[in-house]
């Protein structure tokens, strides 16, 4: 037999969980539940003590609005008490609302003024003769903290009143905020540099206007909106509510355009479903819309309950945070190789929806959070804005629980997951493998400045991919002529009737019954059509068709066979730019072809190697090293030469490569720590060998001059991370550069062999490309960037900063005539 809990003992429960989160909320600003839960033990109180009076206390959480103010700040007593509103959760509560006002005022018709329920923190500014003299929280709603000094840097207040005809003593009450675009905006600045992450905007507000510092509260993107008047002294106001807000406008104060004057409460509900309508797509969070009799005489009238005014309500919207457990921590991979720890979640309904899955941004944030499989977590969703998890009730947490750790590989291709050093996001390095990054790979591939296929859009791409044609870059030289006249008639379709009316026009009345039913099949019922139903329908095969030429046209399908056709013969600094490896742009693939000069050569480097080329760091270094490490990525290079492509201008590495090869330059570029230029310089000295570096005991490393820390820290490097095979590798690849590369350069240097060139503007006579590839050819440097480096700048038509700063520095400047000349000079 199941006992009968205790109502004592549950309003005693009760009031202790509402007492404890509003302290973390109000006075900590570490909220710990969700609004929703809070809402929901505070109406489960209300209802037990409204079932047993003898109950009620005066320190009950439903007999006061707040938590007491903070004790740094000074306190503020209110003359007129800031109460909080009473809520209603369905249509039926507000009628009821509306019912009451009209059965004690003997009205039948009533005016409402409706406004949105800002998610934010509630203020009180105190006006004295036009100007702001004292600013408070709403605290209890008795007693508040006096925040002036912070509420004078939100720009949204008036300092002092425009206009004239204010009242004496004029308390203006409303909501401090955070915009959503200006609170994502700092979140995703804090992410990146480690700082503190705000758990939703009305958090943000709050412990904003907590700061003991007012300058860190001028940091933060915070407006107001004015709803309401307290004190009034020495002046009169309008004796409409909406009025009132009208005039507060006038005198400067920012009051919400989306507040209406409405009657009865067929007006209430539809304002409150236009509202809601728009929530998503508001700039600011909203937790409902507020209701208030418009006659401020009628709100009199109407008085007050003890905590909140009969004459007022808040309708609120399904919660945009919930409680729900982490059932599991999984990498997502984006499109750009990006690895996004994703939680997935028990069901929980927020905002309306039924959310399953929350992002965790980063790893920092999940060590930050410390977020963990079994947890019980806070999940918001305000707009479109992805679900996120914002914390973690620790108070929840199940014993045996075990800190995540990003995984070492990739869940789609099996690549490493690397992360460079100081960055916040960690990426698979799977680039041309990776089936999640396939579309985005094909698309960089066949781009101008890389392959060069004129005519292979976005969308042909997408369906090529989801269609399964397309698994690689290799497969764009096994597409022909049928199949993408296939491809056109498919995508080119709006619905699969257009796509048959269309195919009707170039098959057999057998083969087309055969194409008609396998439609049926993929698109199943009328007005259930996959969004993906051209890529399944490619996928399920097409029957052979007989083209009519007169119905279709294929000229640009021969065109982009040709442009493919012509790509399979390219250069190595076009090629590796395709490629797509991370920090590789044009200039670092022009640089690493014309220094090392060899597919077959660069594909087998060690990451240390490339550190050779100038301007190549540690970053670009381990970027490429990384891409080619993976077999997938070497798999796709093998496919594309095998398909025909063919790399033009191999050549042997260039004869300045030798300025770096020897092995105190190779344990430099390892970057191992404590290890010197010149104790790298004496340690080869006495052991010239990898192998001896290997075999190396400590006592052999201080005898070849290295302090003990430094022998100590070579030591220990080589036992971690593979470095020991890492150094071996790079040994074996700079005897083998060695041996290849020239004793010098061969040919006469260009005439302008050292120089760098900049390029800015625009030139007639050429493109800016075009300009840069002569330059080159006669020897220049042709880069991005001003600097003390540069040589001379070539400025065209509206040249803009880099020509401002080549002033600056005072660098020689030519303008396209004379670069016109000089090209001319060295054709002579």
């Amino acid at each position: 037999m199941t006992k009968t809990p205790d109502p004592a003992a549950r309003i005693a429960a009760l009031r202790q969980q509402l007492d404890e989160a509003s302290y973390r909320y109000y006075v900590l600003d570490a909220p710990t539940i969700p609004d929703a839960e809070y809402d929901r033990l505070l109406r489960e109180l209300e209802q037990l003590e409204a079932a047993h009076p003898q109950l009620v206390s005066p320190d009950s959480p439903t007999q006061r609005v707040g938590a007491p103010a903070g004790s740094h700040f000074a306190q503020v007593r209110h003359a007129i008490p800031m109460l909080s509103l009473g809520n209603a959760f369905d249509d039926a509560e507000v009628l009821d609302f509306v019912r009451r006002i009209g059965d004690r005022l003997g009205r039948e018709r009533l005016i409402f003024s409706a406004e949105p329920k800002l998610d934010g923190l509630a203020v009180s500014l105190r006006y004295e003769h036009g100007r702001f003299v004292q600013g408070a929280t709403r605290g209890d709603g008795f007693t508040g903290e006096d925040v002036t000094a912070n509420l004078r840097t939100v720009k949204a207040i008036p300092l002092k009143l425009r206009g004239s005809g204010w009242p004496d003593v004029l308390e203006v009450r409303g909501e401090v905020y955070m915009p959503r675009a200006a609170f994502e905006a700092y979140n995703q600045q804090a992410r990146l540099h480690g700082g503190k992450v705000l758990a939703n905007p009305r958090n943000g507000a709050a412990g904003s206007l907590r700061q003991l510092d007012a300058r860190i509260t001028a940091q933060r993107p915070l407006a107001f909106f004015a709803y309401g008047v307290g004190q009034v002294e020495g002046g009169a106001l309008p004796d409409r509510h909406s009025q009132v807000l009208r005039q507060l406008r006038q005198w400067g104060l920012p009051v919400s355009d989306l507040t209406k004057v409405v009657e009865g409460a067929e007006g209430l509900l539809a304002y409150y479903r236009q509202i809601g309508a728009r929530r998503d797509t508001l700039p600011f969070d909203i937790d409902g819309v507020v209701y208030k009799l418009d006659d401020v005489q009628g709100q009199r009238e109407m008085g007050f309950v003890s905590r909140a005014p009969r004459w007022a309500l808040a309708h609120k919207y399904p919660a945009q945070e919930q409680s729900t457990t982490v059932e599991a921590i999984q990498i997502q991979i984006g499109r750009s190789g990006a690895a996004t720890p994703v939680a997935r979640l028990a069901p929980v309904q927020v905002a309306g929806v039924t959310v399953t899955n929350a992002t965790l941004h980063n790893a920092d944030q999940i060590k930050r959070l410390d977020v963990r499989v079994g947890d019980a977590v806070i999940v918001r969703r305000a707009g479109d804005v992805i679900p996120e998890v914002v914390g973690v009730i620790l108070e929840r947490r199940p014993k045996g629980t075990t800190p995540w750790q990003m995984p070492r590989h990739c869940p789609v291709c099996g690549s490493d997951i690397v992360r460079e050093e100081g960055a916040a996001v960690w990426r698979c390095s799977g680039e041309l493998s990776c089936p999640a990054q396939r579309k985005e790979a094909i698309g960089h591939f066949v781009s101008r400045r890389a392959m060069d296929v004129d005519g292979l859009g976005e969308k042909f791409i997408e369906v090529l991919v989801d269609a399964g044609v397309v698994q690689g870059v290799a497969d764009l030289y096994r597409l022909d002529l049928d199949l993408l006249l296939q491809l056109r008639l498919v995508t080119s379709a709006q619905t699969p009737e257009g796509f048959l009316r269309a195919a009707r026009e170039h098959l057999a009345s057998g083969a087309y019954s055969t194409l008609e039913a396998t439609v049926a099949r993929i698109c199943g019922k009328a007005g259930a059509v996959p969004d993906t139903w051209q890529a399944e329908l490619l996928r399920a095969g097409l029957p052979a068709f007989d083209w009519n030429r007169k119905k279709i046209a294929s000229k640009w399908a021969q065109n982009l066979i040709a442009a493919l056709d012509k790509s399979k013969h390219t250069t190595l600094e076009r090629f590796l730019f395709a490629l797509g490896i991370e920090h590789v742009g044009e200039s670092t693939a022009k640089a690493l072809a014309a220094w090392f000069g060899d597919l077959a050569l660069i594909r087998t480097l060690p990451w240390p190697l490339f550190k050779r080329v100038p301007d190549i760091g540690g970053e670009v270094a381990r970027a490429l090293g990384s891409f080619f490490a993976q077999a997938g990525n070497q798999q796709a290079i093998d496919a594309l030469l095998q398909r025909g492509v063919v790399i033009g201008d191999t050549h042997p590495p260039s004869a300045l490569l030798r300025q770096g090869l020897d092995l105190a330059t190779l344990l430099v570029d390892l970057e191992i720590p404590r290890l010197t230029r010149i104790r790298a310089e004496s340690l080869v000295k006495a052991l010239p060998e990898v192998d001896d570096i290997l075999q190396a005991g400590p006592e052999a490393l201080v005898g070849a001059g290295l302090p003990q820390d430094t022998a100590a820290a070579l030591i220990q490097w080589l036992r971690e991370d593979d470095h020991a095979q890492l150094l071996q590798a790079a040994g074996a690849a700079l005897k083998q550069l060695d041996a290849i590369t020239p004793q010098q350069a061969t040919g006469q240097a260009g005439p302008l062999s050292g120089q760098t060139v900049v390029l800015t503007g625009s030139l007639e006579a050429m493109t800016r490309e075009q300009a840069g590839a002569k330059l080159e050819a006669l020897g220049a440097k042709v880069t991005g960037s001003v600097s003390k480096k540069t040589s001379f700048v070539v400025a065209g038509a509206e040249a803009g900063s880099k020509l401002t700063k080549a002033r600056e520095l005072g660098i020689e400047v030519w303008d396209e005539a004379r670069l016109l000349e000089f090209l001319a000079g060295q054709r002579a």
